[in-house]
């Protein structure tokens, strides 16, 4: 088994469909997979065999994707590096990853570390600009990208790997101490985008934008590996730009959409939007949980349903999905193919259906370890069980659905109370943009609700019109003490809010701004 025979067998399949588009450049699938087999004869002229690993640090582009299953057929592991780390962080994740070759945007060279802070890495590879050269005298680097493919011959066969063999490193964001590497296997990514094909009805037919980071699991695996997997067309941009994005869809006639809830807040005010959402069938969000006030505002716009689902980069990410046929908004549905999901109580026993606690998850799915930590792996792997560290219920039916982040949830005077909850009531405000909820350290309860607000331009809202909508809707304590009304809100690459930097902000300030 290899994650690469499903660029090998759509050769074979749909040779001529269009694979790649990355700017002004195409691939067909034999194009593809042309490359792919030219990078891994170049790795293994650098000494790479099964089980090495190569780190890819860069941003979206059609090298990467070239990159990554060049380094799959050579039986090796890819491990990827978020393009907005800097140099300490790459040097850590290079490090501790033990990888032998470093591939590296022209971009981001600034930010690879010196050759002695990484003594495992053999050489460093550059991938060239649009223009194709690299500028001369770059201190470290030692091929250009596309310099180390001249000459080799195309057909490189796939090396057989295990099922458990490791085939990805994706590196957890670390917002407590160092991130940690999570180690998927070729099992775990072959299973995960069989099951996305076929839940959500993919085919060779389709094209795909993707504009989220390919170095995360949401990008890397639902979006790129399955789009591999079903021989669909993946057309790449760099990041979210509003207007590229809309140019794009128009053009490359995109059938499927995948964004995070923040996105989907973005396009709703986006003039035009209909009409570049015309040939796109498909809308799927994750991430996050969706706004149930945006997911109706979308599906009356477009007549299209967000679908959803659930998981993490420990579960390759999917774990669970909202059925089209079946469809219960608000909840994450019920677990995918061969998927199991429990909630357990805080002593690690399964709860009967209704009780909240802890989501865990077991099957095909669930990451191998965290590489080079077993302290870390013990604590997540519990007899096979993934611990999420999310809360949840399952309901009467089988559906599940999230309460919210343990770490995220507020106690105020002895009472729990969810982000979420108060969330989707201030979402219902029409002069919210976005909103996040969180907890202050308070004198008297412990904790108080804080919610920060970022109101849609040209509306206008103040902290009594906020606190008083919630307590017509949920209980007064749940309601927010305070209101920190907010320019933008702090997110990560892939648009999920960062709670635990709203923290640090408004433990600083008393009250609305």
């Amino acid at each position: 088994m290899n994650v690469a025979d499903a660029l090998d067998r759509n050769t074979i399949f749909f040779p001529d469909n269009e694979a790649l588009v990355n700017r002004d450049r195409r691939w067909t699938y034999a194009e593809f997979r042309r490359d792919a087999d030219r990078f891994a004869h170049a790795l293994t002229e650098l000494g790479v065999v099964k089980g090495d690993r190569v780190c890819l640090f860069m941003g979206n582009c059609a090298e990467f994707a070239i990159a990554f299953y060049g380094i799959l057929k050579v039986g090796a592991i890819a491990v990827s590096i978020s393009s907005m780390c800097k140099c300490e962080e790459v040097e850590f994740m290079a490090t501790d990853s033990g990888a032998r070759i470093l591939v590296a945007g022209g971009a981001y060279l600034d930010e690879v570390p010196a050759r002695e802070a990484m003594a495992n890495i053999e050489s460093v590879v550059a991938v060239e600009s649009e223009e194709g050269s690299l500028p001369t005298g770059l201190e470290g680097v030692d091929h250009g990208f596309w310099e180390i493919m001249e000459g080799h011959s195309v057909f490189f066969e796939t090396v057989y790997t295990d099922r458990d063999d490791g085939a990805e490193i994706i590196y957890t964001s670390g917002t407590t101490g160092k991130p940690k590497g999570v180690v998927l296997t070729h099992g775990n990514v072959v299973s995960n985008t069989n099951a996305t094909v076929h839940l959500t009805g993919m085919s060779h037919e389709d094209r795909l934008i993707c504009f989220l980071p390919l170095y995360h699991s949401f990008a890397q695996n639902f979006i790129f590996n399955s789009s591999v997997n079903v021989g669909s067309t993946l057309v790449i941009l760099p990041k979210f730009e509003l207007d590229q994005v809309l140019e794009t869809l128009k053009r490359e006639r995109i059938t499927r959409w995948h964004a995070v809830p923040t996105i989907y807040i973005m396009m709703l005010d986006a003039p035009g939007m209909e009409e570049a959402f015309a040939t796109v069938r498909y809308c799927f969000s994750a991430a996050s949980s969706m706004p149930g006030e945006v997911a109706r505002q979308w599906k009356e716009r477009l007549g299209l349903p967000i679908n959803e689902g659930y998981g993490l980069t420990e579960s390759t990410p999917s774990a669970t999905y909202n059925h089209q046929f079946r469809h219960k908004e608000g909840s994450i549905g019920t677990p995918i193919e061969n998927v199991e999901v429990q909630i357990w109580s805080d002593d690690d026993e399964p709860l009967p259906r209704g009780e909240v606690g802890q989501i865990v998850i077991k099957g095909p799915n669930v990451m191998k370890e965290y590489y080079n930590n077993p302290q870390a792996t013990a604590e997540t792997l519990v007899n096979g069980w993934l611990k999420t560290g999310d809360v949840g219920v399952e309901d009467e039916e089988g559906y599940f659905s999230i309460v919210d982040r343990l770490k995220d949830m507020v106690n105020s005077a002895g009472l729990k109370i969810w982000p979420r909850e108060v969330e989707e009531v201030i979402y219902r405000l029409s002069a919210v943009s976005e909103c996040a909820v969180v907890g202050r350290p308070d004198p008297v309860f412990g904790e108080s609700v804080v919610a920060c607000i970022v109101v849609r331009a040209g509306e206008s809202l103040d902290e009594d019109e906020v606190v008083s909508f919630c307590k017509e809707h949920i209980a007064s304590y749940k309601a927010p003490k305070n209101v920190e009304f907010m320019d933008q809100l702090p997110k990560s690459a892939t648009g999920k809010i960062l709670k635990t930097e709203l923290r640090e902000t408004v433990r600083g300030s008393g009250g609305s701004s």
